[in-house]
């Protein structure tokens, strides 16, 4: 039996490739970022072409450093930043432009108007998705209608869509057009419970159906195809398995029962709660999607997704230099016992979970010549953990269900204040794991069972460990008057763009 299991994670800021062994421990991992494209603003790009060469070079650097031989791999998985939308031709391989990045708003009009045509219920009930500038489809509907000679070559079957997942897969193999049901249900096209393409739908966005992949398991012993021996891992490896990142980090998490749920901490922040082979429909804000599919079926799950979490942490050391790195939020946060007073609403992209509102920008509230540079940084940790407890809230109307414990992975979670801020303003532990890139072990895992160097999910959760559990401190008055602030800001961020500004 070959030992190992690869990952691809390509996510918004970077690439990482990551070697497991069958204990799920981490034997060898590489890392790059890739530039972040930003024409106007609400436009967020980043170049398809620029992340597969750094997918390569991740994945050679891995392998060069580690010394562990290509025929050593049984299967590889890929995990990506989900709605992100590439379209490239079909005989080149060439992207046909930039790729829209599933932080982008330019596609708010056409939300906008398929909303005031009425057909936000309809691609509710199909889709379980509500009508916004997050998905896929409505970005695949601006490009063909404002790329030069887009729609004329997908008509012809030259031009290729697919979320970042394919794009890779296409790389990798020399050419499978495939995505899996994970991926596939974030893009406003897919029929949630036929699992395939909505003709409908494809017709309200002017989707031609040739250009769409196929859809497959997130696990699959059929294989989405081989590595290609001339490429990266040099070497023939099946490829087979996929899942949207959010979706791989609940795998990765062993949540395989209904009620279980993971929170992941990157650019954006997700909570997932397995609700187990039925899709649950939200009536509370949160998404209805695929937690996975194995070959005897798909697990559903409810999601509240929030766009800007780590973002608003890089925007403080990008944009207004008050950190030099991530790292330091931690100890500039420490330094004073609360945010003096104010709120960080850092709705950039509008607001996603629960509120869904296009409209909104972000806002600071409760400004006084008090404030330091540290209550800012504070307040920005703080949006984090506030932003979670509002889809906790929706989560528990919606299912029921009210959470014993969370969950979390992702790379703040190495920010101990920050994990111990989130179970203070929860109310319930926060639980790390010991391996923190779950995301890629939840790929690896997929595909490492899809060759069986895995028996079954048993195996999989026996894999998962406890770092450290995140008590909560607050009391109760603490907690409710803290989040009511919240709340108050939140209110102030709504709407912003309706008022005719840009």
């Amino acid at each position: 039996m070959k030992p190992y299991a690869a990952a691809i994670d390509q996510g918004t800021t970077g690439t990482r490739f990551m070697l497991f062994d069958q204990q799920g421990r981490v034997v060898a991992s590489c890392y790059e970022e890739h530039t972040q494209i930003y024409p106007q603003p609400g436009w967020v790009e980043h170049d398809a072409a620029e992340i597969w060469a750094r997918t390569a070079r991740v994945i050679s650097g891995a392998l060069r450093v580690s010394g562990i031989d290509p025929a050593q791999i049984a299967a590889i998985g890929i995990t990506n930043q989900r709605e992100t939308t590439v379209v490239w031709d079909r005989r080149t391989g060439e992207p046909l432009c930039n790729a829209i990045v599933w932080q982008d708003t330019r596609t708010r009009s056409i939300c906008q108007r398929l909303i005031a045509d009425g057909l936000e219920p309809a691609f509710r009930a199909r889709t379980g998705l509500p009508i916004a500038t997050y998905f896929s489809g409505p970005k695949l509907h601006w490009l063909l209608e404002n790329v030069p000679g887009l729609r004329d070559k997908a008509l012809a079957g030259q031009a290729l869509f697919g979320t970042i997942d394919s794009w890779i897969i296409w790389n990798l193999t020399g050419g499978a057009h495939v995505t899996d049901v994970t991926n596939a249900s974030r893009t406003m096209l897919m029929d949630l419970h036929k699992l395939d393409w909505d003709d409908e739908l494809l017709q309200v966005l002017g989707v031609p159906r040739q250009m769409l992949p196929q859809i497959r398991p997130s696990s699959d012993a059929a294989f989405y195809g081989l590595t290609r021996a001339d490429g990266p891992l040099g070497a023939e490896v099946p490829v087979c398995g996929d899942l949207g990142d959010q979706q791989a980090a609940l795998f990765g998490q062993a949540c395989f029962e209904p009620g279980q749920a993971k929170n992941t901490y990157g650019t954006g922040c997700f909570m997932l709660l397995n609700t187990g082979s039925e899709a649950v429909p939200s009536a509370s804000g949160l998404l209805t999607t695929v937690a996975y599919g194995l070959p005897d079926g798909v697990t559903y799950a409810l999601e509240g997704s929030i766009a800007i979490t780590g973002a608003a942490v890089q925007w403080l050391r990008d944009n207004l230099g008050l950190i030099g790195s991530a790292a330091e939020s931690e100890t500039v946060a420490r330094s004073v016992e609360d945010a003096g007073g104010i709120y960080f609403v850092p709705a950039f992209s509008g607001l996603f979970a629960p509120y869904w509102d296009m409209d909104a920008r972000g806002v600071i509230v409760g400004l006084t010549r008090y404030v330091t540079r540290a209550h800012i940084v504070r307040a920005t940790l703080e949006a984090i953990c506030y932003q979670t407890r509002d889809v906790l809230e929706a989560m528990r109307a919606d299912s029921g269900i009210a959470l014993s414990a969370l969950k979390v992975d992702g790379g703040a979670t190495v920010n101990d204040f920050l994990m111990q801020l989130q179970a203070d303003i929860l109310g319930v532990p926060v639980v790390r794991p010991t391996v923190n890139e779950t995301t890629a072990l939840g790929a690896a895992y997929a595909a490492g069972l899809a060759v069986g160097l895995w028996a079954g999910l048993d195996e999989l959760r026996a894999n998962w460990g406890v770092d450290r559990t995140f008590e909560p401190q607050w009391g109760l008055a603490r907690r409710e008057q803290a989040y009511a602030g919240w709340k108050r800001a939140v209110e102030r961020s709504r709407g912003w763009m309706a008022c005719g500004d840009t």
